[in-house]
């Protein structure tokens, strides 16, 4: 005979286990810059348990077809079965701006100040030189037939931290910052560890009449308007993030647009034949 399982109490097992696999070994760090990498590494392994083996997630610098960079990203979540090249160099990688599917900033203290500049604002600007980079699409043989190519996918972008100083049940301060960032370092979820996760509602969409994808992409980022943002519970923090993470990977990206490797090659002057 069936029962009936309650999905609360597994759920609230699940953020349990979520806690205890990303509070390893981070709290008996005291040095800043080692804490600062243990938090980034607790947080790149927290992700990759969890997260389905067509995700990689690593930290890197991402790179597109004229050679221009994005600045060093705490954690990128890439394609590993259709991005057929990774640069790796000394343990560090540089992923194609195609195979780029969400990138994050990882601070202990959500409302601590980097650079002279609130932890949201600093994490927008990393976000911002992710998206800006040049993207190609091409054609890909999809169950036997051929598809045109895509339009390009949306890169997801937050920040991950793990508290919230100050006054813990007003979220006011939090709301302004993340409403001052717009367009391309406009935000789109967190997660505060030990406080809630959080995601921000935009009033938007893709206006798919635009062919050129380059301007359909950029325009969709610049029309952006904030609307709200809405918090989960803190005992739930993790467990909603995961959630809306992989909503975000799996129901609203896919599959990353197909790479135009001609365009890479183009950089040492060789073709590729494009028929067999």
């Amino acid at each position: 005979m069936s029962k009936n399982i309650p999905l609360k109490e597994l759920f609230s097992g699940l953020q349990n286990q979520m806690t205890a696999q990303l509070n390893t070994n981070r709290e008996y760090i005291t040095h800043s810059g080692s804490k600062g990498d243990a938090l980034e590494n607790a947080w790149i392994d927290w992700l990759r348990k969890y997260l389905p083996n067509r995700y990689s997630v690593d930290k890197a610098i991402v790179i597109d077809s004229n050679g221009d960079t994005s600045d060093q990203i705490d954690i990128v979540i890439y394609d590993n079965y259709f991005t057929p090249f990774i640069f790796s160099q000394n343990g560090f990688h540089y992923i194609p701006a195609e195979g780029v599917y969400a990138v994050f900033e990882v601070k202990p203290d959500i409302a601590d100040f980097s650079k002279k500049m609130t932890n949201i604002e600093y994490a927008g600007r990393k976000i911002e030189s992710v998206r800006k980079l040049k993207r190609t699409t091409t054609d890909i043989i999809s169950v036997g037939k051929l598809q045109e190519a895509r339009g390009l996918t949306k890169i997801v972008g937050g920040i991950l931290t793990s508290t919230k100083s100050g006054e813990r049940n007003n979220n006011d301060t939090l709301e302004k910052h993340l409403k001052n960032q717009t367009n391309l370092r406009s935000l789109d979820f967190g997660c505060i560890a030990d406080y809630g996760s959080f995601y921000v509602d935009y009033n938007n969409e893709e206006d798919l009449t635009i062919k050129d994808f380059d301007k359909r992409y950029f325009e969709y980022y610049k029309n952006r308007e904030f609307n709200e943002v809405v918090f989960s519970k803190q005992e739930n923090s993790l467990v909603t993030f995961f959630m809306q993470l992989t909503r975000y990977l799996q129901q609203a990206i896919g599959t990353v647009q197909a790479i135009n490797l001609q365009t890479y090659l183009d950089s040492i002057d060789e073709d590729i034949d494009e028929v067999i």
